[in-house]
């Protein structure tokens, strides 16, 4: 789709290629109260010729220097290797092996009312206008009551559900049902459903293919990870966990061609996570989007989604919700 950038982030653009403070070293501390105004979690929306993309930033002050961490468009959520405040001039690095990029992407931004507003290089040298607000907390008054329990597949198509290409990576097939399961593709599109939820309870069964790897997006935001091909990497990477965020404790043994169910509360930040009847996750924050997400509007309710665009095979069934009224 076009993007049609809005006044400020016209600005924005001017601001990174012509404004001098912009080259400022990104390895400079920044004294405490030039960095005070940006420290904490911020939502991005990055505006590219190709669409926008979500992400997120955690900013925070370590004996006078500032410390980054980000979820870019995919992959997990990472230190930056450079962050600074410069006359008023924020500055972060995210490296170009993290993005498949020819060289790193360069960060930039002001605060204008409360936002950072901003420009960035982007992958192939296009230029970025990005947006980012304070990340909500989110905080519940009060224990939730549930609705009555909502089957989200019918077993027999794909009613209530639509497909989504990300447009990371080449992307072939499509989802399909088959003796009453849900079939993912394989390194294919997403599968979104088509309504959305704020604080839910959710059950589903999943069945994970040889060499395979899914997840379930909570509100299209924060991945619960399936797999069992990914043993070298960190446990909050394993099934049981919230990608790069959270690890499942205790880590239970993966398994291929045999059905396992989760059972997921999520109310506000606060997430538990039940596998085969074993708590993994006993009500713990996340921090902010994970890789993947749909969008950044942390605050507003979003869908059950499921990744199509990793390798292999995941079966799914008995997917039931039951929203918080």
């Amino acid at each position: 789709m076009k993007v049609r950038l809005p006044l400020a982030a016209v600005l924005a653009i001017a601001f990174f290629w012509f404004c001098p403070a912009a080259s400022a070293d990104p390895g400079s501390a920044g004294s405490s109260s030039s960095l005070q105004p940006f420290l904490g979690r911020w939502n991005i929306t990055i505006a590219t010729p190709a669409g926008q993309i979500p992400s997120w930033l955690d900013l925070s002050e370590q004996r006078g220097f500032l410390k980054a961490t980000m979820t870019g468009r995919w992959g997990n959520a990472r230190p930056l290797p450079k962050a600074s405040v410069s006359n008023g001039v924020l500055t972060f690095v995210d490296p170009k092996e993290e993005e498949a990029a020819k060289s790193d992407l360069i960060f930039h931004a002001t605060l204008q009312n409360g936002r950072l507003v901003g420009a960035a290089n982007g992958p192939d040298g296009a230029p970025w206008t990005w947006v980012a607000v304070r990340a909500p907390s989110l905080v519940r008054q009060g224990a939730p009551h549930w609705s009555a329990p909502l089957s989200l597949f019918n077993g027999k198509n794909l009613d209530g559900w639509h497909e989504f290409k990300s447009g990371y990576f080449p992307q072939t097939g499509h989802w399909t049902v088959a003796d009453g399961d849900m079939v993912s593709p394989g390194e294919g599109p997403e599968l979104v459903s088509d309504r959305k939820f704020q604080d839910f309870k959710l059950h589903l069964e999943f069945k994970n293919g040889p060499a395979s790897n899914s997840g379930v997006y909570l509100r299209g935001r924060y991945e619960l990870q399936i797999e069992n091909e990914s043993a070298d990497e960190p446990p909050s990477h394993h099934t049981g966990g919230i990608y790069a965020f959270i690890a499942p404790q205790p880590e239970l043994p993966r398994v291929t061609a045999k059905w396992r169910a989760y059972d997921v509360t999520l109310v506000g930040r606060r997430v538990t996570v039940a596998l085969d009847g074993v708590t993994v996750i006993d009500n713990r924050e996340i921090p902010g989007l994970t890789g993947g997400a749909l969008d950044s509007h942390e605050g507003e309710p979003g869908p059950i989604y499921l990744q199509g665009s990793e390798k292999g095979h995941v079966y799914f069934r008995n997917i039931v919700i039951r929203p918080a009224e």
